[in-house]
């Protein structure tokens, strides 16, 4: 079995391997016997993306553990699911004239085709219950669109590279749009909650959709707060409820997410006698005002300071209100993003194990607006501590270096290219948001247009669309993407990164030379 190891960072890897079988011939073996500090995989297309737990680096000796693992040449993956779905499907998609001229069929005969086929989930991601759908009939290898549409509405079925898709929101897609469907592929009130998942078979028809099996749980009711907590009188932007993301839901095609400064979080949560890892009010800009409807122990890091009784706090000190008092948080000077920490913490419903709001899923607890009264989860604290100074933040017009490692598909580049890529001062837009920053500069250029088959994308992935115009992911970024990423942000860069505010302009610092990763040589 061929296989390549590519660098991401120093905590993953990408496995190239020759095919989508191969793919999942070694993730079924990674299965069977796990490479010990291996935290998670993400299979895709014809990659594996391994991360490793905390103190376990991704070189060498990894890529020889996994090596070991690898089955014998042309070994086909395990049966992964007895279970079948059948979606009713309405074919009136606006591509499907040119998917019939694609496959040289009529388009009666493409619906015909479409329908005869099983269907068989390889895996999830893009967004939450995106699965990517494969067959064995060849003339479903198909390319994508050339221009991405902005919009595809939920339910909408698509097809590309012998894969088949349904859109589980509204979302932007390249594929090539056949038709809908109105069942929803995520619904939280399932258990689980992606109703296609890897291995689940699905079958299109032309009556009422069947499910087998399907187990339903019924939604959070949380009561309103009448009186008490903390209420908000002024926010301009949403704040979002963060902690340190979730974990272990890629199967379902689910990221992380979690506070883009984990750092700032952590302090934040010290300073009030939290465990680091409790969930904070993640504040963009301001300015926001609040008021305490009943004693309480607050403190604030990262960009913005908090004004009480007159007086600006220092970053991360603890201070106590009591019913009635108020405070406010002017925009910062620097930086992008503050963590308001609760001491006990905050009462609010974790969802899939965890309190953050993904805003690209749509997964997690609703934003907090102006208006909204939060309440007290009074939970067991320690001591509160003294404040920790956070790091300088860069304002509008600074120029700030970070760390990268090439790669894993920088050989999609030219020497030229990456040096280029490296040599200037890209400009932070507007439009960037929590899924990523949007750069602008001197544009990139690849010696061809051929698309990379779907893998795993890593927090911190510099991808460079057609348009040549690099998008940094941060936390509630895709889980898989289409774009060749010409490196990877360092992980101790995160936080930094999550505080570069719009009109700043970032260098990128790569450590050394692309290069693929060897396997050591076993003793």
């Amino acid at each position: 079995m061929a296989m390549r190891f590519l660098p991401v960072g120093p905590r993953a890897l990408l496995v190239e391997l020759d095919d989508l079988e191969a793919a999942l011939a070694l993730f079924d073996a990674l299965q069977a016997s796990p490479v010990p500090g291996v935290a998670e995989i993400v299979p895709a297309a014809r990659t594996l993306m391994l991360r490793t737990e905390a103190g376990i680096a991704a070189d060498a000796a990894l890529a020889a553990e996994v090596m070991a693992r690898a089955p014998a040449p042309g070994t086909k993956p395990a049966a992964r699911s007895t279970e079948t779905v059948e979606l009713p499907a309405l074919y009136d998609g606006e591509d499907l004239a040119d998917v019939a001229r694609h496959m040289g069929l009529s388009v009666a005969e493409v619906i015909a085709a479409h329908q005869a086929t099983t269907w068989q989930v390889a895996f999830c991601g893009f967004a939450p219950g995106f699965a990517y759908m494969t067959c064995d009939d060849a003339r479903f290898d198909l390319p994508r669109r050339q221009m991405p549409r902005t919009r595809l509405p939920a339910g909408s079925i698509a097809l590309a590279g012998r894969f088949c898709g349904i859109y589980p929101k509204d979302s932007p897609g390249g594929w090539q749009l056949i038709g809908r469907t109105e069942v929803p592929m995520w619904d939280l009130s399932r258990d689980p909650a992606a109703i296609l998942r890897p291995g689940v078979r699905c079958r299109f028809v032309a009556r009422t959709a069947e499910v087998h099996p399907s187990a339903a749980i019924p939604a959070p009711v949380t009561a309103p707060l009448t009186e008490g907590g903390l209420s908000v009188l002024a926010a301009p932007f949403p704040m979002l409820f963060q902690d340190e993301g979730r974990k272990g839901h890629t199967g379902q095609g689910v990221s992380g997410s979690g506070a883009l400064d984990l750092e700032a979080l952590h302090r934040a949560n010290r300073a009030v006698g939290n465990r680091p890892g409790e969930a904070a009010l993640e504040i963009t800009l301001g300015p926001v005002r609040l008021r305490a409807g009943e004693a309480m122990v607050l403190a604030l890091t990262g960009a913005g300071r908090i004004t009480l009784d007159g007086r600006t706090l220092a970053e991360g000190t603890p201070f106590a209100l009591d019913p009635g008092d108020e405070i406010g948080i002017a925009p910062p000077e620097a930086g992008m993003r503050s963590y308001l920490a609760l001491r006990g913490g905050y009462a609010v419903a974790p969802v899939l194990g965890s309190a953050s709001t993904d805003t690209l899923a749509g997964v997690g607890p609703a934003a907090v607006t102006a208006g909204a009264r939060l309440a007290l989860a009074h939970r067991p604290a320690s001591a509160v501590s003294e404040p920790e100074p956070g790091p300088a933040l860069p304002g509008a017009g600074a120029v700030v270096a970070l760390p990268v490692t090439l790669g894993p598909r920088a050989d999609w580049f030219t020497e030229a290219e990456i040096a280029h890529f490296l040599a200037q001062d890209w400009l932070v837009t507007p439009a960037s948001s929590r899924v990523g920053i949007r750069l602008e500069g001197e544009a990139l250029t690849r010696p061809d247009a051929r698309e990379l088959p779907s893998e795993g994308t890593e927090t911190g992935a510099i991808q460079i669309p057609h348009a040549g115009q690099p998008v940094l992911f941060l936390a509630d970024h895709p889980l898989t993407g289409g774009y060749p990423v010409i490196a990877t942000l360092r992980p101790e860069a995160l936080g930094l990164a999550g505080q570069i505010p719009p009109g700043a302009r970032i260098r990128f610092v790569a450590g050394e030379a692309f290069t693929p990763i060897l396997p050591e040589a076993r003793k």
